[in-house]
């Protein structure tokens, strides 16, 4: 499976850099990494560590910028609101953005990790748009019935989450048991 990950300037850039690090260890999954300007700003002002891109936001040349080589599913993770917005709106200004609109053209998985609260209207509507597109919408919002011990545990949550939407195979956290 050929995954896109874009990491975008929305604090919680943990989630991004543990799927990274979940999703290169996975020997099924070609992994290509994207990161925002804006991340890079958000991991100096956090102390955050990112994960090594494999192309820049400006890089359009790059496969997944085209619907003959689409991604066979993308992750923004964190999802910041401009890259929300711009993804509900058609707006292709980076690769973060042209590769979103090239998923959803393409009816590929589109998964959003929004890490935002509370939420405006606007981004409301925005989350209604690219739901209708065919994208998936995943709050940041962590589970409690597993008794985290730790952040790391609440945001092994959410990654598990995502990597259930991408349909691949985890033992990350733990299930519901009723």
């Amino acid at each position: 499976m050929r995954i896109l990950l874009a990491i975008t300037g929305a604090s919680g850039l943990e989630y991004g850099r543990r799927l990274a690090e979940v999703l290169r260890a996975d020997k099924n999954v070609t992994l290509g990494i994207v990161i925002s300007s804006g991340a890079k700003m958000v991991a100096e002002e956090e102390g955050a560590e990112l994960p090594e891109a494999d192309y820049s936001e400006t890089d359009f040349s790059c496969p997944y910028a085209s619907g003959s080589n689409p991604p066979d599913a993308m992750v923004v993770a964190p999802c910041s609101l401009k890259t929300l917005g711009e993804i509900a709106n058609g707006v292709g200004s980076s690769l973060i953005t042209r590769a979103a609109e090239v998923t959803l053209k393409e009816r590929k998985k589109l998964i959003l990790v929004i890490r935002e609260t509370p939420y405006s209207l606007i981004a409301i509507k925005n989350m209604e748009r690219v739901t209708i597109a065919g994208a998936v919408v995943l709050p940041a919002s962590p589970g409690f019935y597993g008794k985290p011990k730790s952040v790391d545990d609440m945001i092994d949550f959410v990654v598990a989450r995502v990597l259930d939407q991408l349909g691949l195979m985890h033992k990350i956290g733990k299930r519901w048991k009723g």
